[in-house]
């Protein structure tokens, strides 16, 4: 696992992807800043960071789209499919090396924190460091979800519009199906409990309010373990089709 964790780690900073994704985000997470704490004056961190969870949404397909998608592309895949490592190790590899990214620029973003520091003193270190356990969690799931994306994809581009795609659809659903003014038919009213049940993002508002859910924490755990779990099969299939 470490081999494969430090050659995607040198892929991402030897290569303009990693810097195209921080670049990106920073560059969108600045004007976020500026809009939504300088401009509205609204020393917050929670709504900083909740502003940062949307640019991730749509940031962590560039991230993800070659993991396994640009193997396949190049037949490197069959390298790894026949390789004596185990699917796990390959898997949770690539997974740590685009989480590792995540957490190096996510860490960028405590810049924004200090700078809102001396304009309030409600700023408490036990709910910045809760803001961000939630933040990270969820950011981890987008990687997971994106990986998944990529093992099923042979195309960088369709691997990042199908990761695109369920994020927003995730999220479009979740804000559809919660909103008070939205009816459903009778035989469909137990949608609402269900997807509020399912809900990635609602959850990181207990997070956002400085409350340590560890019931949340076990959720987003085991999402990201889910699509771990169906990449791995993803690709333990293709070793037995193509062995």
């Amino acid at each position: 696992m470490r081999a494969i964790w430090k050659r995607e780690m040198q892929n991402y900073y030897l290569t303009p992807i990693g810097y195209v994704f921080m670049g990106i985000f920073l560059l969108l997470g600045g004007l976020m800043f500026f809009l939504g704490n300088v401009m509205s004056m609204t020393p917050s961190v929670a709504t900083l960071l909740g502003n940062l969870n949307y640019i991730f949404m749509l940031t962590v397909p560039i991230l993800t789209m070659r993991l396994f998608s640009e193997e396949k592309r190049t037949k490197t895949d069959q390298l790894l499919i026949t390789s004596p490592r185990g699917i796990w190790d390959i898997v949770l590899g690539k997974f740590m090396a685009a989480a590792s990214v995540v957490a190096i620029t996510t860490c960028c973003t405590l810049l924004y924190v200090f700078l809102l520091r001396p304009y309030t003193n409600s700023m408490y270190p036990a709910a910045i460091a809760c803001n961000y356990l939630g933040f990270l969690q969820l950011s981890l799931c987008y990687v997971a979800l994106g990986l998944l994306m990529s093992a099923v994809t042979e195309s960088q581009v369709s691997a990042a519009v199908l990761t695109l795609g369920v994020n927003l659809l995730l999220e479009i659903l979740e804000s559809v199906f919660s909103s008070a003014s939205f009816s459903l038919p009778s035989f469909l009213s137990f949608l609402r409990p269900v997807l509020s049940w399912f809900s990635l993002y609602s959850r990181y508002n207990q997070f956002a309010a400085g409350r340590l859910s560890f019931a949340n924490m076990l959720y987003y755990l085991s999402f990201a373990g889910l699509m771990l779990f169906l990449t791995v099969r993803v690709i333990d299939r293709r070793r037995w089709s193509e062995g």
